[in-house]
């Protein structure tokens, strides 16, 4: 992963954040996250933005690089983890994941984004440093 100043990764998660809002005031709550990505990903391509899916995160071991199955939903600018769900609500559990994910890789800043929510801006979107 680049190792990007905090003003650069701010600007990376605003243009998701925004670019999650807008996904989000087209399609609404109730999907599946697999469709949030996909149009998350279109909308971040549009914008510019490099985003990958879906990009395996190998676990290092002893000097061995293992796959491990960790899949990180999507990588912008190589840079901004960001983990998509559509769940009730949020709980620990998405957090520690997102944080072993920007732990095992090196990164510094990742997004959790629940996009079954009314508003995603209201209990939707939390921002993780690592």
């Amino acid at each position: 992963m680049k190792q990007l100043s905090m003003e650069e990764l701010n600007k990376i998660t605003e243009a998701v954040i925004g670019a999650a809002i807008e996904v989000h005031r087209h399609l609404g709550p109730d999907l599946l996250e697999s469709a949030y990505r996909e149009c998350l990903r279109y909308e971040l391509l549009q914008r510019g933005y490099e985003a990958l899916q879906e990009v395996p995160l190998r676990l290092k071991y002893k000097d061995v690089n293992l796959d491990c199955g960790y899949r990180l939903d999507l990588l912008v600018n190589d840079a901004v983890i960001v983990e998509i769900k559509s769940v009730e609500s949020l709980a620990n559990i998405h957090e520690a994941q997102l944080l072993s994910y920007l732990k095992i890789s090196g990164g510094k800043v990742g997004l959790l984004l629940n996009f079954n929510v009314k508003m995603l801006k209201h209990g939707g979107i939390k921002r993780l440093i690592n």
